[in-house]
């Protein structure tokens, strides 16, 4: 079976970056958000999410995803109660698709909240991506046209970095595109060797 390589780190980090740039090198990357906004649209999750949180967060028989996040990310129990409806989808979702990479030596499996959903667990190894936090503000506020408060709430509902680099085997500090790739050669050619 393939190794599980983590790869993680607080929003606006740049772990989509780092995720893009192992891709390019032939590393298969699970990104774990992608599939989980996937997921969220199946008839069985808005029935759930309908369930749990009411009909006026269900738009056109989809998950009205913006309304949601304004709900979750203020309230640290109906992020719970989200949570529990999605992450163990995404966890069977993702065991699927380890099963038809196990040729490969590593995988990528890629996270915004590895840690805090617990599956860091499941990882032989961590890699965190990290930013200066003024950084990670601009950067999510541009990206997704939102206001600093609403990225504040949702960095108050990740771990702090200082918790997430006491797990981590590998830290990229994002400051220039050019010097973290230069970071991820370096980790890339370890994990190599490992396999050796």
């Amino acid at each position: 079976m393939s190794r599980i390589i983590g790869l993680t780190g607080g929003i606006g980090s740049g772990k989509t970056t780092v995720a893009n740039y192992l891709k390019s090198h032939g590393v298969p990357v699970y990104i774990a958000d992608e599939e989980a906004k996937m997921i969220m649209n199946t008839p069985v999750v808005v029935s759930k999410v309908k369930e749990a949180f009411g009909e006026e967060m269900i738009d056109d028989d989809k998950v009205d995803r913006q309304k949601l996040a304004q709900l979750v990310f203020a309230d640290a129990h109906q992020l719970q109660k989200l949570n529990t409806i999605i992450h163990p989808l995404v966890k069977e979702h993702f065991e699927q698709w380890l099963r038809e990479h196990q040729q490969y030596p590593f995988v990528v499996k890629e996270a915004a909240i590895l840690f805090e959903s617990g599956s860091y667990k499941d990882c032989d190894q961590i890699i965190l991506v990290t930013a200066p936090e003024a950084d990670r503000i601009q950067r999510v506020v541009k990206r997704d046209a939102v206001t600093e408060d609403l990225v504040l709430a949702r960095m108050n509902n990740q771990w702090s970095e200082e918790q997430k680099m006491a797990l981590s085997d590998y830290i990229i500090h994002n400051i220039s595109l050019e010097n973290t790739r230069e970071q991820v050669d370096v980790i890339l050619d370890l994990l190599k060797k490992q396999q050796d």
